[in-house]
This record gives C-alpha cells, sequence and structure tokens, in this order.
C-alpha cells in the first residue's frame, strides 16, 4: 500500500511493521518513525485502526490467555508475507 505521497518512511515499511508496533516490540526511534509517518498518512492510518480492531477482538474472545510464543511468531511472519504479497500486487496492477 502507498498514499502516493513522500513520506520519511514508506508506507510497505509502516505495513510490515505495525503488529511489532501494537506489540510495543520495536524499538523507541523505530517506533517514533512509525508513529510519525500513522500521523500524516491517511491510507495507513486506515490500516492501523483495523489492526486495532482485530487485536481488540481477539483479546475480548481470549480473554486475558496469551497464545504460546511459537504461534505468536508464526502469525508474524505470515501477516508479514501477506502485507508484502499484496503491495506487490497492488503495485503489479498499477503498472
Amino acid at each position: 500500500m502507498s498514499c502516493g505521497d513522500p513520506h520519511e518512511t514508506h508506507c510497505r515499511e509502516v505495513l510490515a511493521e505495525v503488529y511489532l508496533y501494537l506489540d510495543l516490540e520495536c524499538a523507541d526511534e523505530r517506533r517514533e518513525r512509525i508513529r510519525h509517518h500513522l500521523d500524516e498518512c491517511g491510507p495507513c492510518l486506515r490500516e492501523y485502526g483495523i489492526e486495532q480492531e482485530v487485536r481488540a477482538l481477539v483479546a475480548r474472545c481470549c480473554g486475558n490467555e496469551t497464545a504460546p510464543a511459537q504461534l505468536r511468531e508464526r502469525l508474524r511472519v505470515r501477516l508479514t508475507e501477506l502485507v508484502v504479497f499484496e503491495t506487490a500486487d497492488r503495485r503489479e496492477l498499477a503498472d
């Protein structure tokens, strides 16, 4: 995804790392760059909002249970692959 506007951090990078951002699993400097991007980029902010809603829904359904680390990592990898794959597909359609 790209909104077409120039940003210090590219939309694709932000969306690929949004789960690390949401889980507070990235360095403070990186979090600040992602937060800055989300503040100025409407399409990414909408995508981020959707992701936040999904996390909230899962939290409500699962209560306070924590997924095993191996499952979380598999999901994180798969979601990253999906973001990269969708981004590549959109670029091909634009060409």
